[in-house]
């Protein structure tokens, strides 16, 4: 009941235009990235790799265009080989080298060095728009699908958990695309020319080339699947030490108040330490991984430069080519190196998009396509043989019938698991019913837009949900322009203007976390004005009173009988006294409706109520 589900309606893509790439990032194109994202993992099966390649469709262009001017950056260094091989021949054959043609060589070369300055810095610019963009499109959407989720898909996935995909697994999708938009042209372009120069000028040696380099690349598989599986290890230990450290800061003056410091901190401890040893195992394969890279590679490279001494010697190739073949054969082996040194930020990147998708791709969404959106409502309700369960074997209500009239005030009462809390789910359509049906204003609820029936509801929950901000902010909360008449008035309904105005800063007052610098009844009147200037049809009262004392709890009554006026009106309570005056009392047990009438009625009916309240 504390989480108030705000529906995401889907837009049509097809309605939607990229913002054209030179032009401002839009709120408008951030929205229509957000959609694409969402919509991709939806119809398509998460496979990292694919899911990557569409996640950066949509800026094909720019990422060509970054690719060019890569081209245009990265060239000296393909071009320096040449130049420095053609300057030894020249110094041991100076009679059959063309000094001109060496001069035109280095002014080429000295430009090229020259507008590395520039091309880099456009270059940086450009991809770093595409990452920076998709990565804001990513926790867009991840935010956008987690308003749309189901309630029941936010009370099985821990917040924790949650904040990990939406930060480190983005955070690591980013990194491997910002290693991959460097990598990739800069291994193309080098491989390339690397290839193309030595098969121009010597097929013996391309020919060594083409069969050493595979070799080594080879000895790589002998590492992806164990670095595959110690990454997973540790993104699922991450995340569930993340989930325990919310835990922790929710449970701090609990933990406190029992003297349970040391247990907590046990429990985490040991959770660190699975977290530390999955680290050390992702760290120790990685740096095996990358010593064996690096052994072989020399050793090939050591091949190279034997190999191409004996053909000079033979007088197959000049001296200065061993210069040569042996920078090109470094920059093949050193693009493969790089290549497999990424593996594990690859492997890591790739599983962060799967993790990712266990959000993005979940269907346990509400689906408002489509259905009726009802104008402001009169608050009439009929429960008609309603059962709920969320399996088969045990049902939370059973054949439950109740009719609720406009504007009446209604309280279900009765002990803990009896269904309070679950026919409230069913009033919001935060749960459906899995038998009979639950009539609004004579429809069905689950054929009407929820999203627009919800705007005309108002809920206080039983422990006031407050923000950091001011006072103001909290009561004003997704209203706009709302005057100082107005707040006035929802302040005295509230009992709140006595308090404020005991405030040196009034309603701008700055309120810690949660709220914490004022006492539970001030949240809790805070939570009731809230609602009142929502001016809502239907009001919930989850528990309002139930943790507060008894003069707070006069206070909180009487701002409940002002809101409850001239609205239909859903009161859930553990204190009997509480529910006096409402028009009808529900006493549910066991998942049914077991008695209802006035208060009067049932104590002087001395059934199950009666019981009650005399307990009490």
């Amino acid at each position: 009941m504390l989480k108030i589900m705000k529906t995401w309606k889907a837009k049509s893509l097809k309605q939607k235009r990229p913002a054209p790439y030179d032009r401002e990032f839009t709120d408008e194109a951030l929205e229509a990235l957000e959609d694409e994202f969402i919509d991709s993992y939806v119809r398509s099966e998460v496979k990292p790799f694919r899911m990557l390649l569409k996640i950066y469709r949509r800026f094909w262009r720019e990422l060509l265009y970054a690719m060019f001017l890569y081209l245009i950056k990265h060239s000296p260094v393909v071009c320096l080989p040449i130049v420095t091989a053609n300057i030894i021949n020249f110094v041991a054959y100076p009679e059959a080298r063309d000094p001109t043609e060496l001069a035109v060589q280095l002014a080429l070369l000295f430009l090229l060095l020259i507008l590395n300055i520039p091309t880099h810095m456009l270059y940086t610019k450009y991809y770093s728009k595409v990452t920076r963009r998709v990565e804001a499109g990513l926790r867009g959407a991840m935010v956008r699908k987690l308003q749309q989720l189901s309630i029941p898909f936010h009370k099985e996935m821990q917040s924790g958990r949650i904040q990990s995909k939406l930060m480190r697994d983005v955070e690591a999708v980013h990194a491997l695309s910002h290693q991959l938009l460097n990598f990739i042209p800069q291994m193309l372009i080098s491989v390339v020319t690397a290839l193309v120069v030595v098969l121009s000028m010597n097929l013996t040696v391309f020919l060594f080339f083409v069969i050493c380099v595979p070799l080594a690349v080879g000895t790589s598989r002998f590492f992806r699947s164990a670095m595959t599986r110690y990454n997973k290890d540790y993104r699922v230990s991450m995340e569930a030490t993340s989930a325990k450290l919310m835990d922790m800061v929710e449970m701090t003056e609990i933990t406190r108040a029992h003297a349970l410091e040391d247990k907590e901190i046990k429990s985490l401890t040991v959770r660190l330490k699975n977290v530390a040893n999955a680290g050390v195992r992702v760290d120790v394969i990685q740096s095996l991984f990358g010593a064996s890279m690096w052994v072989v590679f020399q050793i090939f490279q050591l091949a190279c430069l034997l190999f191409t001494s004996y053909l000079a010697f033979q007088g197959s190739i000049q001296v200065g080519d061993i210069s040569l073949y042996q920078s090109y054969y470094g920059t093949l082996t050193g693009q493969v190196s790089a290549f497999l040194s990424l593996l594990p930020a690859i492997t890591k990147g790739l599983d962060s998009i799967s993790s990712i998708g266990e959000i993005l791709s979940a269907t346990d969404v509400e689906n408002n396509d489509g259905k009726e959106q009802l104008p402001p409502l009169r608050g009439e309700y009929e429960f008609k043989n309603v059962t709920f369960s969320y399996d088969k074997d045990q049902s939370l209500l059973h054949d439950f019938s109740l009719h609720v009239r406009p504007g009446e005030t209604i309280a279900f009462v009765g002990e803990s698991g009896c269904g309070k809390t679950t026919t409230m789910n069913l009033v919001l359509g935060f749960n459906l019913a899995t038998g009979g049906e639950i009539l609004v204003d004579g429809k069905n609820i689950k054929d009407i837009d929820l999203h627009s029936y919800r705007s005309h509801i108002a809920i206080v929950p039983q422990t006031g949900v407050l923000f950091t901000g001011t006072i103001r902010e909290n009561i004003t909360y997704g209203m706009d322009s709302i005057s100082d008449e107005e707040l006035a008035t929802v302040l005295d309904a509230a009992r709140l203007t006595e308090f404020i105005n005991s405030l040196p800063d009034g309603l701008d007052t700055m309120l810690n976390e949660h709220g914490s610098n004022l006492s539970g009844g001030q949240r809790q009147r805070i939570s009731i004005a809230r609602a009142i200037i929502r001016k809502p049809s239907v009001i919930i009262f989850d528990e309002a009173t139930s943790a507060l004392d008894s003069v707070s709890e006069r206070e909180i009554q009487k701002a409940i009988d002002n809101l409850s006026k001239d609205h239909t009106t859903f009161v859930v309570a553990h204190r009997l006294s509480t529910v006096k005056n409402a028009d009808r009392i529900a006493v549910l047990r066991n998942g049914r409706c077991e008695e209802i009438g006035s208060y009067e009625e049932l104590m002087a009916k001395k059934g199950f109520f009666y019981q009650l309240q005399t307990a009490q």
